[in-house]
């Protein structure tokens, strides 16, 4: 697990270079951790939480033993635990901006990790005479699901940077909220094409994942965007 190692430490190096190129304005919403000082500590809780609690239930679903890990887990996680922050906080509106292109380049670093890391890693995908299928080492080709996230979060992020950049205003009010969705539709397609055990019919435990977060996306942006909106969040360098 060596190299994946290494490329769970480029992806935080690629989140923290991204961060710092494309940083946001000084306002409590554009910088979250200073509308409440638990607000760093509460997402990385609930990101390891939720990445240990969901990557061990699919494998344990999966019949396959040993502990596992997750970033949809992980987003979920955070998620959770930032809500319940703010709510008892009474921190309103969406607090997620700064996070978006940062996590959304981690994604993308990351997921060559587990491309690389092969079987032992259970994120490969199933069966296929495609011809860019992948033989991980067991003579079987197979899907390369790892690099399929990896295409579909570079291509949020070719899309969201320039509206970002421009102010856009659905991007500067619900950007966080789009990333969630995002993430959450593309994870639901390739999960067809995963052999994980399922949970519910066809579904597995990351489809019924991807589906409650893209309600929470849904809902979320709904109500964001019925804000009052006197102008849009200044990005500054």
């Amino acid at each position: 697990m060596v190299v994946h190692s290494l490329f769970d430490a480029l992806a935080l190096i690629a989140a923290l270079l991204v961060f710092r190129v494309i940083p946001l304005g000084a306002g409590g919403r554009a910088q979250p951790w200073r509308s409440h000082p638990g607000y760093i500590a509460a997402a990385s809780l609930g990101a390891t939480v939720g990445a240990y609690l969901f990557g061990c239930a699919n494998l344990w679903l999966s019949g396959v033993p040993g502990l596992g890990r997750s970033i949809e887990g992980a987003l979920a996680g955070g998620v959770v635990a930032v809500e319940a922050l703010k709510r008892r906080a009474g921190i309103s509106g969406s607090t997620g901006l700064a996070f978006v292109a940062p996590l959304t380049a981690a994604i993308v670093v990351g997921r060559f990790g587990c491309f690389f890391a092969g079987l032992d890693d259970m994120t490969y995908g199933t069966p296929t005479t495609l011809p860019w299928g992948v033989d991980f080492g067991d003579g079987v080709r197979r899907h390369p699901v790892q690099l399929y996230e990896s295409a579909a979060m570079a291509a949020f992020l070719a899309g969201f940077l320039p509206l970002l950049l421009r102010q856009n205003e659905i991007v500067s009010r619900a950007g966080f909220y789009l990333f969630v969705a995002a993430y959450a539709a593309q994870r639901f397609l390739w999960e067809f094409l995963k052999p994980y055990g399922t949970a519910i019919g066809p579904f597995n435990l990351f489809h019924l994942l991807s589906l409650a977060l893209i309600g929470y996306a849904a809902a979320m942006a709904y109500r964001e965007l019925r804000r009052p909106w006197p102008h849009a969040l200044p990005l500054a360098s």
